[in-house]
């Protein structure tokens, strides 16, 4: 009964997974292929998928380090770096290449050296239209990566350590809010300024309530089967809660002091709220499955990398033999060579290395209620 459950949870993050590249896909479609509102509000706010995926990955990332500091099993940072290396460094690095060996083609207005590529840090003082752009997301998760499993470590050496956690992650959140605050009053930079934006004091919070709900699992697990009974409430409210947030900080509203300041972390608060509906057993987002999502989720981080500088290819091609762009055929042509992009890339390059992770770093089979979930979900994280 308990896989069963666990089986159909995978199924509601699969879908959160899914629509999080859907709406990176339109609002880069929006940007570099058609030019206009193609997607009307929906493609306004495409760029919240990847706050989406902040949430995610600050969920899954937090339940791989977290489960096992709650079985008290011994924690190997070897091993987690080791294994985030081989799930992340072989897409990026060839779609890198890609963009170093044309550059003609895929330039920006300026590209940062190389070695703020190689170690992650071309987000810092990163432009919008600068080479590679979209990969200042990658930048936050990676350093992110690497400060959680030590904060995790530092902070179950402490006294009340439970305590401490929960004090670190609401302070930290507040930190994030208090550096777009800051933005914003001394320079001027609202929330979609690139100042902002791209930067990481100012985004990496939007992984915390990942974490948040990691914590809950694994330490307050009478709660957490609480709060999931309530499934349908969480996604109802959640689902409100995203478009509210969203409308504020793409208006402004109430003013752009506080959807510059609260406006990330409040999007990624209501986007966990959808997160706990996904994981409970009882919601119609995990019980409903949506017809490609599973697909789409697993390739969701190659698709992520190759779309954009497959879009960037075509849309010349489109402009120069005047096909409409806000077409739904060429619409559904573009997505499709996106995605068989990220397919390609996903079955080249990434299935081989992660066949070679498994083999040299086999996951651990958790006889406890969530192993299932948390197995299936780590093949997608």
């Amino acid at each position: 009964m308990i896989q069963k459950n666990e089986l159909v949870r995978a199924k509601g993050l699969d879908t959160l997974r899914a629509i999080a590249i859907a709406l990176v896909l339109m609002t880069h479609y929006t940007g570099f292929v058609s030019g206009s509102p193609t997607f009307g509000f929906v493609g306004r706010v495409g760029w919240a998928g990847v706050d989406l995926f902040f949430v995610l990955s600050g969920y899954l990332i937090g339940n791989q380090i977290l489960s096992a500091i709650a079985r008290q099993e011994d924690f190997s940072l070897k091993v987690f770096f080791a294994k985030r290396l081989l799930r992340t460094l072989p897409n990026y690095y060839v779609v890198l290449a890609v963009y170093f060996l044309l550059p003609d083609l895929l330039k920006g207005s300026s590209t940062a050296p190389l070695w703020r590529f190689l170690t992650f840090t071309q987000n810092f003082g990163l432009e919008y239209g600068q080479t590679f752009s979209h990969s200042w997301s990658l930048c936050i998760e990676e350093q992110f990566y690497l400060v959680l499993p030590l904060a995790v470590l530092a902070v179950a050496n402490c006294r009340n350590a439970l305590r401490v956690g929960w004090t670190v992650i609401v302070g930290a959140i507040l930190v994030g809010m208090a550096a777009r605050g800051m933005a914003w009053v001394a320079d001027g930079h609202d929330a979609f300024a690139a100042e902002t934006y791209y930067s990481t004091l100012g985004r990496f919070d939007e992984l915390l309530p990942g974490v948040a709900i990691a914590m809950l699992k694994n330490f307050h697990g009478a709660l957490y089967e609480k709060i999931l009974r309530k499934g349908n409430l969480l996604l109802v409210v959640g689902l409100a809660a995203v478009i509210a947030t969203l409308y504020c900080v793409n208006q402004g509203f109430p003013d752009t002091m506080l959807s510059t300041t609260l406006g990330f972390s409040l999007l990624a608060m209501s986007y966990a709220l959808l997160l706990l509906a996904a994981l409970s057993p009882n919601s119609i987002l995990s019980r409903v499955g949506v017809p490609g999502a599973t697909s789409l989720a697993l390739w969701s981080y190659a698709v992520y990398l190759m779309h954009k500088p497959i879009f960037m290819l075509a849309a010349p091609h489109l402009r120069r033999m005047n096909v409409d762009t806000g077409a739904p055929l060429t619409v559904l042509l573009v997505f499709a060579a996106g995605i068989f992009g990220g397919w390609l890339l996903f079955r080249c390059v990434e299935t081989p290395f992660m066949r070679l992770r498994a083999r040299w770093y086999p996951s651990k089979q958790a006889s406890e209620s969530g192993s299932v979930l948390f197995t299936a979900a780590a093949r997608h994280c």
